[in-house]
């Protein structure tokens, strides 16, 4: 059994076709697949494809989108975590986080907007799914100073001391499609050698697609797509197999307890 803890269902890219690419995640046995919402415009149509397909769905307001959102927004989020108390397919609060790599970011706001939404996860009961871009230091903070239940640091790229304090706050790591470059050395590197409690895998389809399905700008100027998709995740597992010399069928039990560790409520949907 795969799980795919981190696949953006909901996104535009998958409008012409979003059936077929969940049966062929399924055929490729991607039993589950977590879809986080990145802004409250998106918050419905996330819990929708979680029961249409049945998924699972996190909530939150992603720092890349927060120049479309406004302090209202937390309150949405807030009210829409508690009229899905009871929704046994809400499992986080995500994707919420710190972005230290795009330029022109207002780091002030994504900041402010980070912290609000980790009390409001821990006002919920829930974990959190990070988004982690040259700002592990900065997030591991906001996780020192409000107490979550955890979560996933997802597309995890940091140091191996970051990755320790991550994990020795109860999250464990995603790695997805980067972890398939031969020239991602220290991203490969944490995934050989990081204790087997810690890894998850993912895709964050339609983005980060792995080495196969890679295009250069030039090919993507000619018309050449990208399009990363649930279905990829077995291959990319390979390869963390590979990194690991486990089996795939250990590869598949390890990352699928840590994700249900992580996210405690995909237990009861996988029952």
């Amino acid at each position: 059994m795969w799980i795919d803890s981190h696949c953006h269902l909901d996104a535009p890219e998958f409008d012409s076709d979003r059936d077929a690419v969940v049966a062929a995640a399924r055929t490729a046995g991607v039993r589950m697949m977590v879809i986080p919402a990145v802004a409250a415009a998106h918050f419905e149509g996330a819990r929708q494809l979680a029961h249409r397909h049945g998924l699972a769905y996190a909530l939150g307001l992603h720092p890349l989108w927060l120049d479309r959102a406004d302090d209202a927004d937390l309150d949405l989020l807030r009210q829409a975590l508690a009229d899905a108390r009871d929704d046994p397919r809400l499992v986080a609060v995500g994707e919420i986080g710190l972005d230290h790599f795009v330029p022109g970011l207002d780091r002030a706001r994504q900041e402010r907007f980070y912290l609000a939404q980790l009390r409001i996860a821990r006002d919920a009961g829930l974990p959190v799914i990070l988004h982690v871009r040259r700002s592990a230091d900065a997030l591991l903070k906001g996780l020192r100073r409000i107490e979550v239940a955890g979560g996933i640091a997802h597309a995890f790229n940091g140091s191996v001391v970051q990755a320790k304090a991550f994990a020795e706050r109860g999250f464990r790591l995603g790695f997805g499609g980067t972890l398939t470059f031969e020239r991602a050395l220290q991203i490969r590197a944490l995934a050989r050698d990081l204790p087997e409690t810690v890894p998850v895998l993912e895709t964050d389809a339609p983005d980060i697609p792995p080495h196969w399905l890679y295009r250069t700008a030039e090919q993507r100027a000619a018309g050449q797509t990208s399009r990363n998709a649930p279905a990829e995740l077995p291959r990319i597992a390979a390869e963390l197999a590979g990194l690991r010399g486990w089996t795939l069928e250990h590869t598949a039990a390890v990352t699928s307890a840590n994700a249900l560790a992580a996210l405690p409520r995909l237990g009861a949907l996988l029952s």
